[in-house]
């Protein structure tokens, strides 16, 4: 195929792409159901789960920021629970992700490299190079008596330590067991630690029995995903929404390109090239308001929602306290498609409160415009996590106000 003239898209034709490819849909009185959660989550092609708890876990709000309030057990029976009932498994997909089952083929080249210990932290790659016994032994053991999470063994001799890890031998392999498709998550404890199960008793005999696509066919289609979900992109984030390996993403999208499955795309203001899929909708107009949180696919990629939207955000859930600009868990407020605010949030479930820690507004945009929406999504946000107020601590001009439409409501 001849090289082809990209298309001009402008700024706000990308972030018009970029938002009606994420499934956000306006409020209305329909219920959320598990079909519609589902039609969502297969928009974003998966869920992120974190297990940060301050205001919720952070897989089940994306849900709510797209279809509003809804029953989180729909989306744990989905994920966890029987399977005549479970759509989603858990896996490597962008980070430890929810998928929907269908998708289970599209990872297996991954599992398959998993098991050479390619592409995983070296520890659990050691584990099985080291101990291959043990590791057997553990695999065997789960077979025979059933699903076991980590804690659920004896072993707890330290092989990796520093801030954040501490894992038993015994965690390191069943991570390595999981990573490389040996093992699959049957369900998350009140810990939100991961019970282990043989995956044919998880996603089922069928998915596992498939023959295993290969490497090339697998990353295709899932790059076909990213840029359903992203509606506009750049190679770096083609790669970054499932975690392709760089070589490998640069390949396959030359020869979808040369294929005609992605269009190149000149995007006012960006200085890197641009992808749209061949029947992008470029006259499409989306305009959504939400809370988002810090893992959603919107804002994924820091770089990416500054070229968007026009906004720095940074996580700051590992910063010192002394040195955060915002607060700890910050959620970005987008209005109209437009990113207008941010809130330090945080769940007193002791309490009933949905805490506002600090609010603060963006330059250029008017108090008196954004609060009340706000004051609005805020109340919302409460009553989806079953409290029953939202306090606003009045730390700044902006939290001010805010707390002051909360008073005279």
């Amino acid at each position: 195929m001849s090289e082809r003239k990209p298309v001009a898209i402008s700024a706000r034709q990308a972030r018009h792409l970029a938002l009606g490819a994420q499934g956000f849909e306006a409020e209305g009185g329909k219920a959320v159901d598990a079909r519609r959660i589902m039609k969502m989550i297969r928009k974003t092609g998966l869920l992120q789960i974190d297990s940060v708890n301050v205001l919720s876990r952070a897989h089940y709000m994306p849900v709510f920021s797209r279809l509003g309030i809804y029953d989180r057990d729909i989306l744990d029976q989905l994920s966890w629970g029987p399977k005549s009932r479970r759509r989603l498994f858990e896996y490597w997909g962008h980070e430890a992700s929810l998928i929907p089952l269908e998708d289970y083929p599209l990872y297996r080249w991954r599992m398959e490299n998993a098991r050479s210990g390619d592409g995983m932290w070296g520890g659990i790659a050691r584990v099985a190079r080291d101990h291959p016994e043990f590791v057997r032994n553990i695999l065997d053991h789960i077979a025979t008596k059933g699903p076991m999470a980590a804690s659920d063994m004896d072993d707890e001799r330290p092989v990796s330590g520093g801030k954040w890890w501490g894992w038993s031998r015994a965690k390191t392999a069943l991570e390595y067991l999981f990573w490389s498709g040996q093992l699959a998550a049957r369900t998350r404890r009140s810990s939100f630690e991961r019970v282990y199960d043989l995956p044919e008793r998880v996603v089922g005999s069928d998915f596992v029995a498939q023959q295993i696509l290969p490497r090339d066919v697998a990353q295709r289609a899932l790059l076909r995903k990213a840029i359903a979900a992203m509606g506009v992109a750049t190679t770096t984030d083609l790669r970054k929404y499932f975690r392709i390996p760089t070589d490998d993403a640069k390949q396959r999208i030359a020869e979808m390109a040369e294929a005609g499955e992605l269009i190149p795309a000149d995007v006012q203001g960006w200085s890197q090239p641009g992808w749209i899929a061949p029947d992008a909708k470029l006259r499409r107009r989306a305009i959504p308001s939400a809370l988002l949180v810090p893992f959603d696919p919107v804002m994924w990629d820091r770089d990416r929602v500054e070229r968007i939207f026009g906004f720095t955000y940074r996580i700051e859930i590992y910063t010192p306290a002394e040195k955060r600009q915002y607060g700890y868990y910050v959620l970005p407020f987008m209005q109209n498609g437009a990113m207008v605010a941010r809130v330090d949030l945080k769940a007193d479930r002791q309490a009933g409160l949905l805490l506002v820690v600090a609010a603060h507004i963006e330059p250029g945009c008017v108090p008196g415009e954004v609060a009340p929406d706000l004051h609005h999504h805020l109340h919302r946000l409460a009553v989806f996590l079953g409290l029953e107020d939202v306090d606003i601590a009045g730390v700044n001009d902006f939290s001010r106000y805010l707390a002051g439409i909360r008073k005279a409501a």
